[in-house]
């Protein structure tokens, strides 16, 4: 082969070579020019809607929750899992049998105050569990009854968190010896009216409070000493009052005087009794204290007064100095 013919068969090598390079870069742009892969690139809908995390599901027991990105729960309703006495349950509660002859009480039958003290749980928490519902009142029990406890092998404490800038408050219970803690049930709050001469800008206060000692059940035609005045206190308080005991951080004012009430009691004229007035819950009202309404004060109520609890109102939820791990679903 002559050296001219030789250099011929290169070149036109080389320009098929060309070519072919050419053809597959063509293949690989978009209409206008820029490269693609073959994987679909994500719509910006479905980027935004990834970034943002937010869904909602079911756990394990088909409660429905919205839970955020980071595994935090926004919105719960767990408060039936201290009270079955089937599944769910949380593991902190058990299921006992009611005998009136019990080896811990001499001398009479047992009743329900008694096994209240015993297990270190209120009689208003048996209550609703013995009756399957939200009747705090109804204590009647007989031989072979089932209700729920706390469990005495479990160190228990309770917490709730106060966002002033969305009226909510979340209630967590904490176990202590495992360090973990769950969301057990997110509620509406009714707050102090703004008031930009106090540290926290409202008449009710930030920081971190124990919960007090000094609760009280009020009921229609109850009275007492409101501001100086003989008061029929549910107009006031509502049908329960759980007192701040003392300030443990952050407390922008002294616990004396705050706590946690329902909403107040007015005379309905159309029914022509007293009825609980909700319209304050969500809002900015009251003179300091926390509102809730009836229904849940006293299902909180019931749960709390046995056992250490603490509050913590800060301006946003993430803000707040919550005790132990976060856990979002169990094995009961």
């Amino acid at each position: 082969m002559s050296l001219s013919k030789g250099l011929a068969i290169l070149a036109v090598m080389l320009f098929a070579f060309v070519a072919i390079v050419g053809i597959f870069k063509k293949a690989t742009r978009s209409d206008n020019g820029i490269g693609v892969t073959s994987e679909r690139i994500p719509s910006e809908i479905e980027l935004v809607s990834n970034a943002v995390g937010k869904q909602q599901s079911k756990d394990h027991n088909g409660t429905a929750v919205t839970r955020q990105n980071n595994g935090d729960f926004l919105e719960v309703d767990r408060i039936d899992e201290f009270f079955n006495t089937g599944l769910p349950k949380f593991p902190i509660v058990e299921t006992i049998t009611y005998k009136s002859k019990v080896p811990w009480k001499q001398g009479r039958p047992a009743w329900i105050v008694d096994y209240a003290s015993h297990y270190g749980t209120s009689r208003h928490f048996i209550a609703r569990s013995l009756n399957k519902g939200p009747d705090y009142d109804t204590q009647k029990v007989v031989n072979g009854d089932h209700f729920n406890v706390f469990r005495s092998d479990k160190n228990i404490q309770f917490h709730l968190v106060v966002d002033i800038s969305k009226a909510k408050m979340r209630f967590y219970y904490y176990d202590v010896d495992a360090d973990e803690r769950m969301l057990v049930k997110t509620y509406s709050v009714g707050i102090g009216k703004p008031d930009s001469r106090k540290a926290s800008r409202f008449l009710t206060p930030k920081g971190k409070y124990s919960i007090g000692n000094n609760i009280a059940v009020y009921r229609p035609g109850m009275r007492g000493i409101y501001n100086g005045e003989n008061t029929e206190m549910i107009r006031v308080f509502g049908t329960r009052w759980i007192p701040f005991g003392e300030e443990i951080f952050g407390a922008t004012e002294p616990a004396d005087g705050y706590g946690i009430h329902g909403v107040p009691w007015r005379f309905d004229n159309a029914v022509n009794r007293l009825m609980d007035d909700s319209s304050s819950i969500g809002k900015y009202e009251s003179d300091g204290c926390l509102r809730l309404l009836t229904e849940d004060i006293e299902e909180l109520f019931s749960i709390i007064i046995t056992k250490p609890a603490f509050i913590e109102i800060v301006d946003d939820f993430y803000d707040a100095m919550l005790p132990g791990r976060e856990i979002t679903d169990e094995v009961h």
